[in-house]
C-alpha cells in the first residue's frame, strides 16, 4: 500500500492490528527511551541532524531519526548533575525523579554515543569543547558496549550533565500492537560551540544536517522515510528562526503522550493518532502489503555531517 508521501508504515500492521482486536496480542509494556533534536544555526537558517537507519534494521529500517535510545538502568544512578533539579524535570516530565533522571541522562548519553555530542562541562556553566581525541571515542565505545556506565564516565572525567542546556518538546508511545515499544521524550538542544557531529553509530548509514522544513518537504514528496513522530517534530520546528526561539518555546511544548488507536470498522481497520490528523490511514480488510512511503535515494537538500 503506497501514498505520496514517506510516512514509515510496516507491511505486518493490519495482521498485527487484527490479532490485537481480537485478543490473540497481548501489548508489550513500552520502554522508556529519549531523543534528541540537535540544532544548529548559521547563514542557512535553522538545522536539525537526522540520522537515517540502515535497511537491515528491524525496526525502521530506512527511516530518518533523530539519535536516542532506551534507557539504560544505570542512567538512575546518581549522575553528576547540573541545571533544574530530578524534582523539577520530574514535575515537568510526568514521572518520578528517579525516571526523570534516567530520562534525561539516557538523552544525554545517547547523544554522546551515536553523534559525538557531549551536553556536559566542567562547571555548572561551561561545556566541554574539544571532544574528538582517541581517548574520547574509546570512552565512547565503552559506552556504547555498556562496560562503562555513563556515571563513571562523567565522574572520571570530572564533568557535569548540563540538564539546563536540554528542553522538553514532545512525547510518543509506540503503537500497542508493534513488538518494539517505546515511551519517548523528546528533547531539544543546541549543538555546543566547539563541538562536532561525528556519527559511529552502527544502527544509521548517514548523518545529514537539514532545514526542518526541507526535510519534511522531502517526506511530503515520498523521498524520505520517518516515522510519525519524527515528521510531527520536524514541522513543529517551522515556526522559529533560530536556536534560541526554539529552546524558548520548549518550556511550554504541551508533553501529553501521544498514543495511537485503531479501531475496526465493518473491517476496514481506522488507525489514527490523536491531535496529529494527517497520519489518519484507513486499510481496507484485503489490502496488499507495503509501505506508506519509500527510502530515500537522493539525499536530503543540505550539508552531510
Amino acid at each position: 500500500m503506497s501514498t505520496s508521501n514517506g510516512q514509515w508504515y510496516p507491511p505486518e500492521w493490519p495482521d498485527r492490528i487484527r490479532a490485537l482486536s481480537r485478543g490473540e496480542l497481548e501489548p508489550v509494556a513500552p520502554r522508556r527511551a529519549a531523543t534528541v533534536l540537535l540544532l544548529r544555526g548559521g547563514s542557512g537558517g535553522l538545522a536539525v541532524h537526522l540520522l537515517r537507519r540502515r535497511a537491515s534494521m528491524a525496526f525502521a529500517g530506512g527511516a530518518y531519526a533523530y539519535p536516542g535510545g532506551g534507557v539504560d538502568p544505570r542512567d538512575e544512578r546518581d549522575v553528576p548533575w547540573a541545571g533544574p533539579s530530578r524534582t523539577e524535570w520530574a514535575v515537568r516530565l510526568g514521572v518520578d525523579p528517579a525516571a526523570a533522571q534516567a530520562i534525561v541522562c539516557a538523552a544525554v548519553r545517547e547523544t554522546f554515543e551515536e553523534v559525538g555530542v557531549l551536553l556536559a562541562g566542567p562547571a555548572p556553566d561551561t561545556v566541554v569543547a574539544d571532544i574528538t581525541g582517541a581517548d574520547w571515542e574509546a570512552d565512547r565505545a565503552a559506552l556504547v558496549s555498556r562496560e562503562l556506565s555513563f556515571a563513571d564516565f562523567l565522574e572520571r572525567r570530572g564533568l557535569l550533565l548540563r540538564s539546563d542546556l536540554l528542553g522538553a518538546w514532545a512525547r510518543w508511545i509506540t503503537p500497542e500492537f508493534e513488538p518494539r515499544r517505546y515511551d519517548t521524550w523528546f528533547f531539544v538542544a543546541a549543538l555546543p560551540e566547539g563541538q562536532r557531529t561525528s556519527n559511529t553509530s552502527t544502527e544509521a548509514d548517514r548523518a545529514v544536517w537539514a532545514a526542518p522544513a526541507e526535510a519534511a518537504d522531502g517526506y511530503d514528496r515520498g523521498e524520505l522515510l520517518m516515522m510519525p513522530p519524527t515528521i510531527s517534530t520536524l514541522r513543529s520546528l517551522r515556526p522559529y528562526a533560530t536556536v534560541g526561539e526554539v529552546l524558548d518555546a520548549a518550556g511550554e511544548r504541551d508533553l501529553t503522550p501521544v498514543l495511537a488507536r485503531a479501531r475496526l470498522d465493518g473491517g476496514e481497520i481506522v488507525l489514527s493518532w490523536p491531535g496529529h490528523d494527517e497520519f489518519t490511514k484507513h486499510i481496507p480488510p484485503h489490502a496488499p502489503p507495503g509501505t506508506a512511503g519509500r527510502p530515500d535515494t537522493s539525499g536530503i537538500p543540505g550539508a552531510e555531517a
